[in-house]
């Protein structure tokens, strides 16, 4: 993509209403526009980082054995009357009606319709274990929304639902869904903690939050040192096994947010010298609910037995528009954002700094098409623009890599990289830049783990 034909109005001024660091960066950075209170507008370079969150959390899904379909965003309260919820859910459901007077909602999540897909179409045993999921976005009139997109009122969220013969089964399914989660966050750069948390309205009576750590966090958290730096053992591409003991191991070591514990508590259960007392941000919620929705509306299979039992569930929710905040809160410096390679916007860009000159032209398109024949997610700035602001540009988006074309250098047949997180410079021949990049950019896509 070349910069001088692309949709990016950067902004030089911190806006007023941006409280914390993401949200800054993300106006700043022309990745977002809000349009009412909690409502946003993704323009092209916040997109397309959120495409590449979504492409990592289908990834991960997809390799767990989860199977993707898509749900209306207008639901039937009819549904939610069935299965109890659609008074008790409180003032957060957009309720509305049809032209016909017809009781709908915008959607806060999807347990009913899921369970109601469920039972309209499986009736056997034979046919689980299942796991659907989809991607979708729900709405949650939230009373005060702040912060952006970490807590608007419409947001995307990744939702899968498993359905299970027996409870032995559902909890192996959690444990799967644990570890991919595990493995989503990883990926992304980050390390996603998982907290014992309240099951609120969604029910049940296992529930795990995963957090991220920032000091911007809205949750105050109580944790383990160890878990900060916890690493995830190689697994199985179609998680085969019994995922049950990186659960346990994951999970033995405290753990939880203020609304599960108080310190007191936590300082009794850790060693001194293991305490991490610090802000979180919630990215993602798993929870396993047994038959909270499966028997109000009548869920059931035949079992081998042939008498028709009741399918054990569980959810597991990611929020993607969330995550996008939370991972430049955890990447950033005071020039900008310091994206993790994997889910940046733009894995390097060309920087000519001396556009209409025919040999800087020549050298930095040849370099541009090199690095998009080599698979590198590649920008090209061409603007007519002096160096200081192409620089200022490249930091503030968070481009990984920046291949710098300095006229005088080119005309010794070199070129530069700048390492955008440690901000180190190297200069290399023009011939060896497409090479070095992809050597160093390939690894740190994190596709495998």
């Amino acid at each position: 993509m070349r910069l001088s034909r692309y949709f990016l109005p950067v902004l030089k001024e911190t806006p007023k209403e941006a409280e914390i660091i993401s949200h800054q960066l993300m106006l700043r950075a022309g990745m977002i526009k809000q349009q009412a209170a909690g409502s946003y507008t993704w323009l092209p370079l916040g997109f397309k980082v959120l495409n590449k969150v979504v492409r990592i959390i289908e990834e991960e899904q997809n390799r767990s054995g989860a199977i993707q379909l898509l749900m209306p965003t207008v639901q039937s309260a009819d549904l939610w009357k069935e299965s109890g919820r659609y008074d008790a859910y409180g003032k957060e459901m957009l309720r509305i009606e049809d032209r016909h007077e017809r009781q709908m909602l915008f959607g806060p999540t999807n347990e009913e319709m899921i369970t109601d897909v469920f039972r309209t179409y499986v009736r056997s045993y034979k046919d689980l274990p299942l796991n659907l999921y989809h991607i979708q976005w729900k709405f949650r009139d939230e009373v005060r929304p702040r912060f952006g997109t970490m807590r608007s009122r419409e947001f995307l969220m990744k939702d899968a639902y498993s359905f299970d013969l027996d409870e032995a089964g559902a909890r192996a399914a959690f444990y799967r869904m644990f570890v991919a989660y595990l493995r989503t966050f990883r990926r992304m750069g980050l390390t996603g903690i998982p907290m014992r948390a309240d099951t609120g309205p969604i029910g049940g009576d296992l529930s795990y939050e995963f957090h991220v750590l920032a000091d911007t966090g809205e949750s105050q958290v109580y944790l383990h040192k160890d878990l900060a730096g916890k690493t995830i053992p190689p697994i199985d591409t179609d998680y085969r096994g019994d995922l049950k003991p990186i659960f346990d191991d994951w999970t033995s070591l405290f753990a939880a947010t203020d609304e599960m514990t108080d310190e007191a508590g936590f300082k009794a259960a850790v060693p001194e010298d293991k305490q991490l007392s610090a802000r979180g941000i919630e990215v993602g919620h798993i929870f396993y609910f047994g038959t909270k929705y499966s028997e109000p509306m009548k869920a059931t299979v035949t079992g081998p037995d042939g008498k028709d039992v009741l399918v054990q569930m569980g959810s597991y929710g990611i929020g993607p528009s969330r995550l996008v905040p939370a991972i430049i809160e955890a990447f950033h410096d005071e020039a900008g954002i310091v994206w993790p390679v994997s889910v940046a916007p733009f894995e390097a860009v060309v920087i000519n700094l001396k556009v209409g000159d025919a040999e800087s032209d020549t050298a930095s398109i040849k370099l541009y098409g090199e690095l998009q024949a080599a698979g590198i997610d590649a920008l090209y700035d061409d603007r007519d623009q002096g160096a200081g602001g192409k620089f200022a540009t490249a930091d503030l988006i968070g481009i990984p890599y920046q291949l710098i074309m300095p006229a005088a250098r080119l005309k010794e047949g070199m070129a530069e990289i700048k390492h955008r997180k440690s901000g180190e410079r190297e200069t290399l021949p023009i011939g060896d830049a497409v090479k070095k990049l992809v050597a160093l950019i390939v690894p740190q896509r994190l596709d495998t783990i």
